[in-house]
């Protein structure tokens, strides 16, 4: 084992990669405003995941009052307290980038029972 990857197996976080493409999760992120910091939730379906070791990083995709709003977070960022998992999704896809072109029910992902 060198150097790089001592560090990564002390920098990286091991109870936030639970979770798989086509989950819905909910994801507490602070947030530092002014000299106070506070934890906002952002649920959505994670339609991708990329990267490896420190560099790794996912998407998650949520619809907002109509409008499509995706979020890209660093898996091992500080700034994540947790990641909890809502639903499982049934896929068969790595990356759901087609979500992004479909609206109302077609839109859902069907619940891995």
């Amino acid at each position: 084992m060198n150097l790089i990857d001592f560090v990564d197996n002390k920098q990286a976080t091991k109870d936030k990669d639970s979770f798989k493409v086509g989950n819905t999760v909910k994801i507490h992120v602070i947030i530092k405003e002014g000299g106070k910091e506070r934890i906002q939730v952002f649920q959505g379906d994670v339609i991708a995941k990329r990267g490896s070791g420190l560099g790794a990083s996912f998407t998650v995709r949520k619809v907002s009052f109509g409008i499509g709003v995706e979020r890209i977070f660093p898996l091992h960022s500080k700034m994540i307290k947790k990641i909890d998992v809502v639903r499982q999704g049934k896929v068969r896809r790595a990356k759901l980038y087609y979500l992004r072109e479909l609206k109302g029910k077609a839109a859902k992902l069907k619940e891995k029972r």
